[in-house]
C-alpha cells in the first residue's frame, strides 16, 4: 500500500509539473489505493508469482478514469480535475507495475534465503508426492517450503525419504503435525478411492487452525490463465481451456518475430561479419554450418549457425557416442567434445554461434521463442505425445534454454517444450526473452 501510494504521488507530481494542477496530488493517491483494493491487488494469493497481480493493477488503471468521472459528477464538477485524473492513469500504472516488479524481485531474494516462506505439509499418495516435490524444487523462487509429508500409502515412505523429505505420518497425524511444526499451508493431492467427506473434514480442520488448504490438480503444467472454475449445481468444476494455436492468434507473434529479427540482423551485421571472419581464420571450412532441422507441422528447413566444429564432425559422431551426456534420451551432447574448435568453444559458451538463426526467423522457419529445433532422426523416434511440440515453430530461445539447456534430462526438456506449446502467450514469450540474457551470461548447459 505504501508503494502504491508513493507511485501515485510520483504520477501526480508528473501531472502537476506538466499542467500545474496541485489538486491531483491530493486526490490521486487515495483514489489509486481504493482502485487497487477494489481489484484485489493486495490479495496475498496474487502476490509474488505469475501475472495475475499485474493484470489486476492494469484493470485498476482502466477503472481509475471511471472512478474519477463519478467523483467529478458527485463532488467537484471540475472538468480540469477530471481530465488530469484520466491523464494520470497511464503514468501511475507504469510506475506501480515497476514498483511491484521491484518488490517482487526483493521477495524472491528473501525466499531464496529461506525467509518469509510458508511452512508446507504435503499429503497424498507417494507417487504424486514425488512428482509434486520435483515440480516445486525445479520451479525457482517460491513461497512454499516443504516441511514434511504425510502419506495415504505409508508403506511407500522410503520413496519420500530418498528425496530428503521427512515422513511425518498418515492422515490421522495431520492435525498434530500442523500444530507441532507451525504449518501454514496444507497441500492435498488426489487420493484414489478417497471419500469426499474426508477432504471436507480436512479443509474444516485447516480453516480452524488458520492454515491455507490447497488442492493439487491431477493435471500439471497448465497455466493459470487456462483455468476457470465453473460451478454446476454447487459442484466447482475446473475448466481447462484448450491452447489457442490458430494462425490468427499467433499473427502478432509472427509479425513481432520477423520485425525484431530483422532489426537485430541490421544492428549485428558488422559483429556477425567479424565472427564469420574469425571462424574462417581459426580452422579450415565454411563460416556457416547448415543442418536440416524439423519445423512446425514436421516441415524441414535448413538451420544456420556459425561453424563451431571441424568439417568432418558428423563423420566422427559415431566414435563419440559412448561419451554422450544425454544417454537418457535422443539428444547428443558431449561436454568435452574434441570436434569443437578453439573459437567454437567460445561461441558456444556465449551462444554467439546461434546468431545466424535470426535469418531463419526472418524467413519464417523459426521463431524467437519456441521449442528446441529437432533433428529429423530425433523426430522419427518421437512418441506420439512428444510430436505435439511440432505444433509451433522451433525457437532461437525457449524454456529449454533459460532452464539449463544441455544439462537438462531428456524428459525435463520434453516437459518444458510441451508446457510451452500448451501455455503459449505473448507474456510468456516476453518473460523468456527477458530471462535469456542472464541464461546466456551464466552459460549453463552451453557446450
Amino acid at each position: 500500500m505504501v508503494a502504491d501510494g508513493l507511485a501515485a504521488a510520483a504520477a501526480a507530481f508528473l501531472i502537476h509539473a506538466a499542467y500545474g494542477r496541485w489538486a491531483v496530488a491530493l486526490v490521486l493517491p487515495p483514489t489509486w489505493i481504493v482502485a487497487m483494493f477494489a481489484h484485489r491487488t493486495y490479495d496475498r494469493s496474487a502476490l509474488g508469482l505469475g501475472t495475475e497481480e499485474y493484470r489486476r493493477v492494469l484493470r485498476g488503471a482502466v477503472a481509475l478514469p471511471a472512478m474519477s468521472a463519478f467523483a467529478y459528477w458527485l463532488f467537484t464538477h471540475d472538468s480540469a480535475l477530471l481530465h488530469d485524473m484520466i491523464m494520470a492513469a497511464v503514468p501511475v500504472a507504469v510506475i506501480a507495475v515497476f514498483v511491484r516488479y521491484t518488490l517482487r524481485r526483493r521477495l524472491h531474494r528473501r525466499w531464496a534465503r529461506d525467509r518469509d516462506r510458508s511452512a508446507t505439509l504435503l499429503f497424498g499418495p507417494s507417487q504424486g508426492i514425488v512428482e509434486l516435490a520435483a515440480v516445486l524444487r525445479r520451479g525457482g523462487a517460491q513461497e512454499l517450503q516443504v516441511a514434511g509429508v504425510c502419506l495415504s500409502d505409508p508403506e511407500n515412505a522410503a520413496a519420500i525419504r530418498k528425496l530428503g523429505l521427512p515422513f511425518l505420518g498418515v492422515i490421522g497425524d495431520i492435525d498434530d503435525v500442523v500444530r507441532a511444526l507451525g504449518i501454514n499451508t496444507l497441500v492435498v493431492l488426489p487420493v484414489p478411492g478417497a471419500d469426499v467427506s474426508v477432504l471436507r473434514r480436512m479443509s474444516w480442520a485447516a480453516a480452524a487452525q488458520g492454515v491455507d488448504f490447497l488442492l493439487a490438480p491431477v493435471l500439471t503444467d497448465v497455466a493459470t490463465s487456462r483455468l476457470a472454475v465453473r460451478p454446476t449445481n454447487g459442484v466447482p468444476l475446473v475448466r481447462i481451456k484448450a491452447p489457442d494455436l490458430s494462425r490468427f492468434s499467433r499473427l502478432p507473434k509472427e509479425v513481432l518475430d520477423r520485425f525484431l529479427a530483422g532489426a537485430l540482423l541490421l544492428f549485428l551485421a558488422l559483429p556477425m561479419l567479424l565472427i564469420a571472419l574469425v571462424v574462417r581464420l581459426d580452422s579450415p571450412g565454411p563460416a556457416l554450418f547448415r543442418q536440416q532441422r524439423v519445423g512446425r507441422y514436421g516441415d524441414q528447413f535448413t538451420m544456420l549457425k556459425f561453424r563451431t566444429m571441424r568439417p568432418d564432425s558428423e563423420a566422427l559422431r559415431a566414435q563419440l557416442q559412448h561419451l554422450n551426456e544425454n544417454s537418457d534420451g535422443l539428444l547428443f551432447k558431449v561436454k568435452q567434445d574434441p570436434r569443437i574448435t578453439r573459437v567454437g568453444s567460445f561461441l558456444r559458451r556465449s551462444s554467439l554461434d546461434e546468431l545466424p538463426q535470426l535469418i531463419n526467423v526472418v524467413k519464417g522457419h523459426m521463431s524467437l521463442v519456441g521449442p528446441r529445433p529437432s533433428l529429423p532422426e530425433e523426430v522419427e523416434e518421437y512418441a506420439p505425445d512428444v510430436k505435439r511440440r511440432l505444433l509451433v515453430k522451433p525457437g532461437l530461445t525457449g524454456l529449454w534454454q533459460v532452464s539449463g539447456r544441455s544439462d537438462l534430462p531428456w524428459e525435463e526438456a520434453v516437459r518444458l517444450d510441451l508446457g510451452y506449446v500448451d501455455n503459449w502467450s505473448t507474456g510468456l514469450d516476453l518473460s523468456i526473452l527477458a530471462r535469456t540474457g542472464s541464461a546466456v551470461v551464466r552459460g549453463t548447459g552451453a557446450y
